[in-house]
């Protein structure tokens, strides 16, 4: 057998590519072992070597949704205590054990993506070609999402998509290499409109704000189809920077005399700032104002403004289900704290691969992703879902919630969940809505 000495200073990576198809294979043949066997070529970071695994938490710990990215992080670290020591989720699902993955310890590298799709790129860069993660998770902002698993499927390395709302992650920018549990802005607006027309009636006049990016641009047209098909009117659809401030110029703006629903498209940090500023306008008193996507840090800083306010949300830990309960009581327990949705989403994520993984007896990456695919399951607190092979998108049911009104509502419980709607209604075909447009690309070993 020839053997083939790498210098620490260099990369594996860089060895393998070095070596062509036919050094890959054979350096396949002779590695073996590492969570597979010696039947697999080396692909990625495959194979893993050592007692040891590592998987890549890429979060926003700076800028607009950093109150998410900890939540994620807090989530993440959590999960990898469960699956090297029990806990949680592991002592519930038939495809995990303590003890780690395929019985290597799980440990993580954390990076920070600033909120920006460039930082988070090269951080995962990091993580992937320094830190050998051989999965690598995160993301609140869909810029920062879609950035990240392109790099992945380049790279051959699983992105599990946690906080990402936007059409184009598992639509135009799919990959095969991305996965995603979360609901996308299809799903939530065609869940959303007929329970606002519902509500607030036929033949309304709306007026939408929306962070302008990839999600806010998603949120705008499918809100703006949808509520079309239900009878109403756009007035107008105005873009506001990400990590905008200050709004009161945006809500100065808006027509009072013709608005009858005001729509804010924002989150984290710039939805805490522009739902208050809607009421510090006045503008609640004149037309309803509706959110279509909560989050926690918007939830708890306009708390005092969001009684009756109608949205949607990933999750709640209000949910009085088996696998919510165990989450939220761990999550509890760890953090003295209720988790967030971006919490369940990070969790989940690394829960859904870690089982994979098992299912398949090897970290050969085209095997996990192929025992992700077309996978029914009910053990992630959201119901029965489905995560389909033809765009890597889960079909779910999408919760619709109300702000609870300031004197009912409790330090955790700011929101309620009214209603949901299946996922066989806010759902779509293979060949219609945001798959339409997915092409998912090789798995890495065609």
């Amino acid at each position: 057998m020839h053997v083939v000495v790498v210098s620490q200073n260099i990369n594996r990576r860089d060895v393998l590519k070095g070596a062509g198809a036919a050094g890959i294979a054979g350096l396949a043949g002779c590695v073996g072992g590492g969570g597979g066997s010696s039947e697999y070529p080396a692909i990625g970071n495959y194979p893993v070597e050592g007692d040891e695994v590592t998987l890549g938490f890429n979060v926003p710990q700076s800028g607009a949704y950093a109150s998410e990215g900890q939540d994620e992080l807090n989530a993440y670290n959590l999960a990898v205590k469960h699956l090297n020591n029990g806990g949680g989720w592991v002592d519930m699902w038939d495809d995990l054990s303590s003890g780690g993955i395929l019985d290597k310890t799980v440990t993580s590298v954390e990076g920070d993506t600033a909120t920006d799709p460039a930082t988070a790129e090269e951080s995962a860069t990091q993580m992937i070609r320094n830190d050998n993660a051989i999965m690598v998770t995160g993301g609140v902002s869909s810029s920062v999402a879609i950035s990240v698993q392109k790099l992945c499927q380049q790279e051959k390395v699983q992105f599990m998509s946690c906080l990402t709302h936007s059409n184009a992650t598992q639509g135009a920018d799919c990959v095969r290499y991305g996965q995603r549990e979360m609901m996308n802005a299809f799903m939530t607006a065609k869940a959303l409109s007929p329970i606002l027309a519902d509500e607030f009636g036929s033949d309304n006049n709306f007026y939408i704000q929306y962070a302008d990016y990839t999600w806010g641009s998603s949120n705008n047209q499918s809100l703006t189809r949808f509520l079309k098909e239900e009878g109403w009117s756009k007035i107008q659809s105005v873009p506001t920077p990400l990590g905008t401030s200050d709004f009161s110029s945006f809500m100065q703006d808006v027509p009072r005399e013709e608005t009858d629903v005001l729509i804010l498209i924002h989150f984290g940090a710039d939805a805490a700032n522009s739902i208050p500023a809607a009421f510090d306008a006045g503008l609640d008193e004149d037309m309803e104002i509706v959110v279509p996507l909560y989050d926690k840090i918007a939830a708890q800083s306009a708390r005092d403004n969001i009684g009756g306010v109608f949205g949607t949300v990933d999750w709640n830990w209000q949910r009085d289900e088996e696998f919510s309960n165990a989450f939220t009581q761990a999550y509890d327990s760890e953090y003295d704290a209720k988790p967030s949705y971006a919490a369940r989403l990070a969790y989940s994520a690394v829960m859904r691969y870690a089982a994979a993984v098992e299912r398949a007896g090897t970290f050969y990456p085209p095997e996990a992703i192929r025992e992700l695919e077309d996978i029914n399951y009910a053990n992630t607190g959201i119901n029965e879902a489905v995560m389909r092979k033809c765009d890597h998108q889960s079909m779910r049911d999408v919760f619709v919630v109300q702000g609870r009104p300031p004197e009912e509502q409790t330090e955790d419980k700011i929101l309620e969940i009214v209603g949901s709607t299946d996922k066989d209604t806010a759902g779509y075909a293979c060949d219609a809505g945001p798959a339409a447009n997915c092409s998912l690309g090789e798995y890495g070993d065609e």
